[in-house]
């Protein structure tokens, strides 16, 4: 799953990035220094892996992941080229969820294309491109559903419907994600990579002194009420400042910014949620590992994002809770207890499960 960083120039993207990844993306004080998307894989911080730890003796833990695409800035006009900005739009689309990087912070060393800071303007200015590019998108869907139906093609009368309803919304700024749709409508709607139907997380790019909140992350903050959207606040210099650290060094960095753990450990457990995705593990001597599924997801399929012969050859799942095994210390004392179930193929699996599978292929 792919969460896309986004945003005007010079705001902090790949700064950002740079921190999230340590990949070393190029962060410079001009426009477009970013031209392809860079793309680095983020751990998601999760303290029950720990816990696990404690009380099962395994070689290596493995977290769960997210994919992070650092895409370059957009600026006005961008839906029609500006700045690149159809090849940047493109890169978008095939993301799952967008990180709205807004600039939250005054510096005269640090250019902005609009001239000052103006978090409102500046994420209607994005807004607007996105919708824009979108309504491109559904104006070509209509007409090519519009010939459909008049050959008599009657599974296309359903989406030409609702792609009027979805151009007639565009149309008046309204992103897709805010247009009602039900599941059938949506699902008509799939293939079209719609950049405004993805989820956004607003990330306040702050200076040192605005961790704690400013009047600029208000105005961020209010939009994303609106919105429905999520919204975090953290400092991505110092972010990346705390990433070069070594281990033991990060605590006493991190308590003189009055932080309880880095900032990017709050937005990989965002990214994490607005995706909709929810973690299983495994446990054993060999590894302790986290396991990434969408909320709602079966045994079956869950055993699947481990291998393809489990899920088609699933038989049943033994499952426990981390909360269990850390009292009571062992599998053994989970079965005595009546703490270890087993699950079948209609089992809905859930966020902390602890599982294993049982397949025969």
């Amino acid at each position: 799953m792919q969460a896309g960083i986004v945003g005007l120039p010079n705001v902090g993207k790949s700064t950002l990035f740079n921190a999230l990844t340590a990949a070393g993306a190029e962060a410079a004080n001009y426009p477009f220094a970013t031209i392809e998307p860079n793309v680095g894989i983020v751990s998601v911080p999760d303290e029950r892996l720990e816990q696990l730890q404690l009380v099962i003796d395994t070689k290596k833990v493995i977290p769960a992941a997210v994919e992070i695409v650092d895409i370059a800035g957009l600026v006005r006009g961008a839906s029609e080229g500006e700045g690149l900005g159809n090849q940047f739009l493109g890169h978008i689309r095939s993301v799952d969820a967008v990180l709205h990087v807004v600039r939250c912070f005054d510096s005269d060393d640090i250019t902005h294309v609009e001239g000052d800071v103006d978090p409102r303007r500046d994420i209607e200015t994005i807004e607007t491109e996105l919708i824009l590019a979108d309504l491109a998108v559904a104006d070509r869907r209509r007409d090519r559903l519009a010939k459909a139906v008049r050959v008599g093609d009657k599974e296309a009368a359903l989406g030409l419907d609702v792609t009027d309803r979805l151009i007639a919304s565009l149309n008046e700024g309204i992103p897709a994600r805010a247009v009602t749709f039900t599941a059938e409508e949506r699902a008509t709607l799939w293939d079209s990579q719609l950049i405004t139907m993805k989820p956004v997380l607003y990330v306040c790019n702050v200076d040192e002194a605005g961790l704690g909140g400013n009047e600029h992350t208000a105005v961020v903050e209010a939009i994303a009420a609106e919105q429905g959207a999520g919204c975090i606040i953290l400092c991505a210099q110092a972010e990346a400042d705390i990433a070069e650290l070594p281990e033991e060094e990060r605590s006493e960095f991190l308590a003189e910014l009055g932080l309880e753990e880095p900032g990017l450990a709050v937005l990989a457990r965002a990214a994490y949620s607005l995706l909709g995705l929810e973690t299983y593990f495994t446990a054993g001597e060999k590894e302790i590992r986290a396991w990434t599924v969408k909320a709602k997801t079966k045994a079956p399929q869950a055993a699947g994002v481990i291998h393809s012969d489990f899920e088609r050859g699933f038989i049943r799942a033994e499952v426990y809770r981390i909360d269990d095994m850390l009292a009571l210390g062992s599998e053994v004392a989970l079965k005595a207890a009546g703490k270890l179930r087993v699950e079948g193929k209609d089992y809905t699996v859930a966020d902390g499960d602890v599982m294993h599978f049982r397949f025969n292929v």
